[in-house]
Order: structure tokens, then sequence, then C-alpha cells
């Protein structure tokens, strides 16, 4: 059998009706909320590149034996930490926070793909002791790589994506199983970073969003305008919402950063409370799909790959869902495979790429 061929039938086929699924519906949104604008579709014909160039990322990768990635582990944890440094240094501070790259029209943003870059050095790094309890060593190593990564996110500033890093190292780390007494030494440091964070990291705009979270009466039509707009757009959908540029909340502009932060809320207002629900379903496969791979493959390596990967979607939606509906304070995080969001699309492609060799190349159990 020709090896495309091979490839081609050993593809994880549902993890692919999922990410069409995802990416059928964010096309479909962006082009309704561009429509309803002047007609400027801008934002959906970089999307639709954006997909374009995913597509063909998943392609190569899944052509690729992932266990040549992991041999390249380090180096490409040193790419991951060159773009981030780069970026305080070349980047250009846009979008409302981070660092971008910004070449005419077209920007992406360094600190999506050192995501990747960390999930796949952690998994080389913490693979090695796969199947014992993990040394302090081992464990305290990580944290330091992690940090450093944290650190220069921070400084760029971008508390979203930094929390992100730091979600893709715990779920590493509790897959792998923890040092004895680490939970304590976890707690110990979680509250000290909190305050310094409080204290000497956050910008005044940050501080005020969280202070609008906690009381959103403090500043209506401020830092809490948004949310209060996004609640009243996913309210008003109803049931069966009110169709794909319909939705008055973000063709009136009520809802600032429609396409990109609250993607949530649009699709809420159009496709209603079924919609939102048949979206979740989506994810919900993708993630399925990520655990099952990974189990699937019998190494170590691609397990803690593909867990972390899992947890940086899924931090992604429960960040980006969380400040639509109020429940989180609000983060320039975008919803995986929805928001307008060329270098977040690109990122996330990337991942499903990996999910995919893994499901090519690995040894599946049954």
């Amino acid at each position: 059998m020709p090896r495309w061929l091979n490839i081609f039938t050993r593809l994880d086929w549902p993890l692919m009706f999922a990410v069409v699924s995802l990416t059928s519906i964010s096309l479909l949104a962006i082009y309704g909320i561009n429509i309803s604008r002047d007609g400027d579709f801008f934002q959906f014909k970089k999307q639709l590149l954006a997909v374009a160039l995913g597509s063909v990322l998943i392609v190569c990768t899944a052509w690729l034996d992932y266990r040549q990635i992991r041999s390249l582990s380090l180096p490409i944890y040193g790419f991951g930490l060159a773009l981030l440094v780069a970026a305080l240094f070349l980047g250009t501070t846009s979008h409302g926070g981070g660092r971008w790259f910004i070449i005419g029209a077209l920007s992406f943003q360094p600190v999506e793909l050192a995501k990747i870059t960390l999930a796949i050095f952690l998994a080389a790094h913490l693979g090695r002791q796969a199947h014992n309890r993990l040394s302090w060593s081992v464990f305290l190593s990580s944290g330091l790589a992690v940090g450093v990564y944290v650190a220069l996110t921070l400084a760029q500033p971008d508390f979203g994506s930094a929390m992100v890093l730091v979600a893709i190292w715990l779920a590493a780390v509790l897959f792998c199983g923890l040092p004895r007494h680490a939970w304590w030494i976890l707690l110990i440091s979680v509250t000290a970073a909190a305050m310094l964070l409080w204290n000497f990291g956050l910008r005044p705009y940050q501080r005020d969003r969280i202070m609008s979270f906690v009381n959103p009466s403090l500043d209506p039509y401020g830092a809490s305008y948004n949310v209060a707009q996004a609640r009243i757009a996913i309210g008003s959908g109803g049931l069966w919402g009110k169709g794909v540029g319909e939705g008055s909340q973000a063709r009136l502009r009520f809802l600032p950063e429609a396409s990109t932060d609250f993607m949530f809320a649009v699709l809420g207002e159009e496709l209603g409370f079924v919609g939102l629900s048949l979206v979740l379903a989506f994810f919900a496969l993708l993630l399925s799909r990520f655990v099952i791979i990974g189990q699937q493959s019998g190494d170590a390596f691609a397990g803690i790959m593909l867990i972390s990967l899992a947890a940086m979607i899924s931090f992604h939606l429960l960040i980006n869902a969380g400040m639509n509906l109020g429940l989180m304070p609000v983060t320039g995080i975008p919803l995986p495979f929805l928001s307008a969001a060329a270098s977040s699309t690109v990122t996330m492609f990337l991942a499903i790429g990996l999910a995919q060799s893994v499901a090519v190349h690995g040894d599946k159990r049954s």
C-alpha cells in the first residue's frame, strides 16, 4: 500500500470531523459579522487563510513521525524561548495586550506557538519517568522551564497566555504523578505568585478587569461593559437563536471584539442554546479523541504531549466561555477554532496535526 494511502486510512476521522465542524461554524459566523458591518471581509479572508495554512500543517505533521519530534525537544524548547525573547524586543504591542510580529496587514503572536513548543518539551522531559512517580529533580526542573516561559509572557504583558502555559504544565505533571507533598509546594507557590503578581506584575487595566469581575457595578460603562453586553447577547438568543448575521449585539456594535474575544456570545445570540450545545459537543468529541489517541499509542511521550495539548484547548475554551458568561475575568484568550484569531487558529491546527501524527504512527492498542 502506498505510504500516502496508509496515512490517509490511519487518520483519526472523528477528530477531523470535530475540527471541520468547528471551523465551518467559525467561518460562517465571521462571514455573518463581516457582511453586517459594511461588507468588510478582511477578517473573514484572514481567517480563511489561517484555516488553509493550518490544513497544510495538519497534512505535513501527520506525515511526520512524532518520534522524530521527541528527539528534538530541547531545540524546540529553545526555539520557543527565542520567539518569546524576540517578541519583547522586536514585537509590537497590539490587540489590547501581548506582543505581535506584524508584517503589513498580517500579524502573528509568538506566544501561541510557544504553547506548542512547551507541550513537546514537557512530554519529552517528563516522559522519562512516566512509569514512576516524578522525582523532585524532574518536577522542579520542569517547573523552572515553565517559569521562564511564563515570566517572558507576563513581561509582554499577556496574563491570559501565561495562565495557559501554567495549565499545560499542571496537566502534564498531574498526569505523570506528583512527588510526595508536592501539593503543599504548589499551594504555597501559587499563593505567593498571586500576591506578587497583584502587587508588582499586573498593569492597571488588568487589575481593573479583575475588580470589575469581582464587583461588576464598580465600572458598568468601562471594564464591566463588555461582559454585560455579552450576557445580553447570549440571553437574547433563546433556544434556537436569531440566525447567522442577525444578532443585534454584534451587528449594531454593542458587543466589542465580537469576532475575537466575544465569539462565544455571538454564537449564543445567533445559534441559541441548541447551537451552543452543539459547539460544546464538538469540543467534547475533539478532546476525547486526544485522550483516546494518547492512550492507544502506548507511548509515554505521545500520551503526555496530547494531554498537555488537550489542557491547552480546554483552558482556552473554559476561560473564553467563562468571561463571556461573567464567570471569569476578561482576558484576550480566543475561543479555539472559532474566534477570528489567525495565530491561535494556526496553533490549534498544529496541535491537531500532532495528534494525527500519533494516530498514524503510534502503536495502537485495542
